[in-house]
């Protein structure tokens, strides 16, 4: 899949991309999963990031907490993406954003069609329908990159 980035930001995407990882891979580590089962498949995080967030005091939550909690859960929904389906990171330039860009995962859907989606959207709407639901939130995510079946009955 071509990345949408200005040539300029290849060396950026692939920095953005590694610090996601790094900073999943470190919450993993903080929640007791070695790197190699978490590079072996993120999933086995899932249980103990549900726990750690069902256990947080989110009503206490000041405005850096809830950025970091943000942070946290975008960089592992991004890498499980990347790592689980083949996904990539992608830079979209995006006028109303204060960067000027945003950073978007993208895969190609069962269908064989491209798809882009933004984990901290994703996230954003985890903390808009509490409680924050883990697997419901790559759920969501892999169903906005039609990475699941469709069951038509």
């Amino acid at each position: 899949m071509q990345s949408k980035t200005p040539d300029n930001s290849t060396a950026e995407l692939s920095e953005w991309a590694e610090g996601a990882h790094r900073n999943a891979a470190g919450l993993a580590s903080v929640l007791g999963v070695s790197p190699r089962q978490y590079d072996e498949d993120p999933l086995v995080l899932l249980p103990g990031l549900q726990n750690y967030v069902d256990r947080l005091p989110l009503s206490e939550f000041e405005q850096s907490d809830w950025i970091s909690l943000h942070t946290d859960l975008a960089s592992y929904l991004g890498d499980l993406l990347v790592r689980r389906h083949g996904a990539v990171w992608a830079r979209i330039d995006n006028a109303l954003s204060p960067a000027g860009y945003r950073y978007f995962v993208e895969s190609t859907g069962r269908d064989g069609k491209e798809y882009r989606v933004e984990p901290y959207d994703v996230v954003m709407e985890e903390f808009e329908n509490l409680p924050i639901e883990i697997s419901r939130m790559v759920a969501n995510a892999e169903a906005v990159l039609h990475l699941t079946p469709v069951i038509d009955r």
